[in-house]
């Protein structure tokens, strides 16, 4: 089976010819299902990977490839989730969640006859991710873990094939983000969409992923590709284990020697 996601020796430079080179020789693959996490010193090309894959950039050099089509412009099966969750206040939080389905051409055009449909599901999204009852609620009365909670709902209400989740837990406190780490676990599980996480959070990569690229200082490129052991599910003890911190004291150090590389 082909990979959901392939990135082929791709360059990518902005401002013009002799702008900056943010990612150079860039190769990836994603396969369906899969979790796949991104890490890297800051400005190693983490956010622009996110940008190519989704088409809001499109490379000079290279060939990304998503779904089996080429990508040459915004991709549709594609939700995102950022660390600010960007809420829109004056909507209720299942109003919030809706929203893609007024801009995804193929749900926009059945929205106002099936409403009743759609609610139902952003519903069932709510109750998974542990906020059933607070669909009326607004933004404002949310706390920010619980907007972002509602985030990831907004995000996969689409039903879309590939999750990107870009510093989704950043501005959380550490129990916050934890418990937000076991809800996209739950959700992988059960919805099984392929998602790549750009994190800075090496704990976070390795409870969540199922294996992890370690990216080089600018321009960025692939300096490894790590199989993550751990059997799933993974509980929250396993970031005690002797092997779990091995592993992202190894990841630690690989990032420490590409920022001194460069």
């Amino acid at each position: 089976m082909p990979p959901l996601v392939s990135i082929e020796n791709v360059d990518m430079r902005y401002g013009g010819p002799e702008g900056t080179l943010a990612v150079s020789n860039l190769n990836l693959t994603v396969a369906k299902g899969e979790f796949a996490a991104v890490v890297g010193p800051s400005g190693c090309g983490k956010s622009t990977l996110m940008k190519l894959v989704t088409g809001l950039h499109i490379p000079q050099k290279g060939n990304v490839i998503v779904a089996e089509k080429q990508v040459t412009e915004p991709v549709s099966i594609v939700g995102m989730a950022f660390q600010n969750p960007t809420m829109l206040p004056w909507r209720t939080t299942l109003e919030n969640i809706l929203l893609p389905l007024e801009i995804v051409e193929r749900h926009r055009k059945r929205l106002r006859a099936h409403k009743k449909e759609y609610i139902g599901q952003a519903e069932r999204l709510l109750e998974i991710v542990g906020l059933k009852g607070f669909g009326s609620k607004y933004p404002w009365q949310l706390s920010g873990g619980m907007q972002q909670r509602a985030n990831l709902c907004r995000a996969l209400i689409h039903e879309p094939e590939l999750l990107m989740l870009d510093e989704p837990f950043g501005a959380l406190d550490a129990f916050t983000r934890e418990e937000l780490w076991c809800v996209i676990r739950d959700l992988h599980a059960a919805q099984g969409v392929t998602i790549v996480l750009v994190t800075h959070d090496l704990r976070e990569a390795v409870f969540l992923a199922d294996k992890i690229f370690v990216m080089s200082a600018r321009p960025g490129r692939v300096l490894a590709e790590h199989r993550v052991p751990f059997e799933r599910p993974r509980q929250i003890d396993l970031t005690y284990d002797t092997a779990f911190n091995d592993m992202v004291h190894g990841l630690h150090a690989e990032i420490a020697n590409a920022r001194v590389a460069a």
